[in-house]
């Protein structure tokens, strides 16, 4: 059975497209799918779409119609947590939606009908990611042009909570509003996107390993869309091929 290789933007997957061997364009949901094989691994690759419904979409596609045994999600994320800089690499261990409140009705940021606030990743495969993201960031600090926060002697992997929900956070204030509430309720967030806990609900419901990992692009604060652009075009796309290769050769 294939792996699903999923991400948010084409600038993410290029590179892997044009690794991949046999390959197949298949059009589904209005989306593309590609088949093939990477590193001798059958896998299809697919573009969530940017919020939590089209990521719902292109999961539910994968499950339903190409029957894949697994979903990885690549992609990139602002830092919220302490510590989480710039071109550092945040491994999911679990997700919470920071824009469902269904209050008074459920406790907010609970998720109605499965009692629970957080959806935790396949710990199995989510080692595997683990373990790729951290050779990844050993062999390739300063590779792709970073520069380490000030005091910081290298990029680092971080591995915990993950925020999701339908909005670009892009004001310092924001985030560390965010944070801040998620915080005092025992959620303490290290990054901040738009995808990844549509996903992990989808592949919970399915009874499907997910894994996710995510290249801090900015700190989710008032420079967030300028480092953003700049970060996607530069880098995300090599992060996300080194990682995927790795995890790959691990399966």
């Amino acid at each position: 059975m294939s792996t699903a290789i999923l991400s948010a933007l084409p600038e993410e997957q290029s590179s892997l497209v044009q690794h991949l061997a046999q390959p197949q364009r298949l059009m589904h949901a209005g989306r593309a799918f590609w088949r093939g094989e990477l590193h001798g691994r059958p896998v299809v690759l697919a573009l969530s779409g940017i919020g939590k419904v089209a990521a719902a979409t292109t999961a539910t596609a994968l499950i339903e119609r190409f029957n894949v045994a697994r979903i990885v999600f690549t992609g990139v994320a602002g830092g919220v947590g302490d510590g989480v800089h710039r071109g550092d690499v945040v491994v999911a261990q679990d997700y919470v939606q920071h824009d469902m409140d269904a209050s008074p009705l459920f406790p907010r940021w609970e998720l109605p009908g499965y009692a629970r606030t957080r959806l935790a990743c396949d710990p199995v495969l989510t080692a595997l990611l683990l373990e790729a993201a951290r050779a990844c960031v050993a062999g390739g600090s300063g590779q792709f042009g970073l520069k380490s926060a000030a005091g910081q002697a290298r990029h680092r992997v971080h591995h915990g909570l993950v925020a999701s929900g339908d909005r670009f956070v892009s004001a310092a204030a924001e985030s560390q509003q965010l944070r801040a509430a998620l915080q005092g309720a025992g959620h303490d967030v290290l990054a901040v996107e738009m995808e990844g806990a549509a996903v992990a609900q989808v592949c919970h419901d399915y009874g499907v390993p997910f894994a996710a990992v995510r290249t801090i692009s900015d700190r989710a604060d008032d420079t967030a869309h300028g480092d953003f652009a700049l970060f996607v075009q530069t880098v995300a796309s090599r992060y996300a091929e080194h990682m995927v290769q790795t995890l790959l050769r691990m399966l």
